[in-house]
């Protein structure tokens, strides 16, 4: 075999992407897809590191790229979902010729649950920025129907996507609201915190449809997550101003009085419900940003950052956050907790 006939290697991918020589970097996957898992494996992670620097360069190569979401091994379709992760929210524009794969991998209920997980992630991406790309009804019947089956790591991700649709046009979702609701006391807090959002963004634009998710968002009232409580607060709030029929709600102060230090994400919301409540017009309006889809996409990230930060303190070797739970010794440098 002479060096010719040999895959590319990684930096050499890299390379061609600085050089924006597409033709090459598609006839180099082609290559790369016949090598051993291992070279595979390899060049897509290199590439992904690519992808979140500077992912204009990946415009046009979704396509050929979209190929190793069918790998025969499992680990390389994972790597190839992550990759579109990566592009997806670092430009979901690159990601909109390959939304059919993606949404064929997640369909598969045969396929690995991680990679059907991030395939999810991917299209929630392309839906905040791309609303009508993402809005097949199967697409968003796979979204919301593996809430109630698959694995918790699949559930995160799909009630992330959805939230994500919502967000980007929640009128995909109005009709949805009693068979989310449904789903708010899901055990995992991510997952509860996704769906409320989703639930908020829809009241945002149809603050009417509220009513018809008030009993399952006035038991997430007494949540053991105060961001949670937060949107389920915020989402009934949006219901009174619409007029909805919602019913009084006894005891409020209790909502953001149970934590010794409640973020002002909740208490800026039981706020916004308590005004809602009394008819204060004026008060109301003084709670700029509030009970907007705007206000949303600006601060979600920042809770979902909030959510999953661990409770406990960096490695003094390493800086890596280690749980009060964790193991007695740091899993990245081997130091003692």
């Amino acid at each position: 075999m002479t060096d010719s006939d040999q895959p590319p290697t990684p930096d050499r991918l890299t390379d061609l992407l600085d050089d924006s020589e597409h033709e090459e970097v598609v006839a180099k996957l082609e290559r790369i897809g016949g090598a051993d898992a291992d070279t595979r494996k390899r060049a897509l992670r290199a590439v992904r590191t690519d992808a979140k620097e500077r992912p204009s360069a990946f415009d046009g190569l979704a396509a050929p790229l979209a190929t190793f979401l069918v790998d025969d091994d499992r680990a390389v379709r994972l790597t190839s979902a992550k990759l579109f992760v990566t592009l997806a929210a670092s430009d979901s524009s690159v990601v909109l010729p390959v939304i059919d794969p993606l949404a064929e991998r997640l369909a598969d209920d045969e396929e690995f649950y991680y990679v059907r997980a991030r395939c999810a992630e991917a299209l929630g991406y392309v839906a905040l920025e791309f609303p009508e790309e993402v809005s097949d009804p199967e697409i968003l019947a796979d979204l919301r129907i593996g809430l109630s089956f698959d694995e918790p790591e699949v559930r995160t991700k799909l009630a992330k996507a959805l939230a994500y649709v919502a967000l980007g046009d929640s009128s995909r979702l109005r009709h949805q609201v009693p068979s989310l609701a449904e789903h708010l006391d899901a055990e995992l807090e991510l997952v509860r915190y996704q769906l409320c959002t989703a639930l908020v963004a829809v009241g945002c634009e149809n603050p009417e449809r509220m009513s018809e998710a008030e009993s399952d968002l006035r038991e997430r009232l007494d949540d053991e997550s105060p961001y949670v409580r937060a949107r389920a607060a915020e989402g009934l709030a949006l219901g009174i101003r619409s007029e909805a029929s919602i019913d009084p709600i006894p005891d409020l102060g209790r909502v953001d009085s149970g934590d010794d230090d409640p973020p002002a994400f909740l208490t800026d919301r039981v706020r916004f419900l308590r005004e809602s409540l009394s008819d204060d017009a004026e008060s109301v309006e003084a709670l700029t940003g509030l009970g907007t889809v705007e206000s949303i996409r600006d601060g979600t990230d920042d809770v979902v950052e909030a959510i999953t930060s661990p409770d406990g303190a960096e490695c003094q070797h390493c800086g890596l956050d280690l749980p009060e739970s964790g193991p007695p010794m740091c899993p990245r440098c081997g130091a003692p907790h």
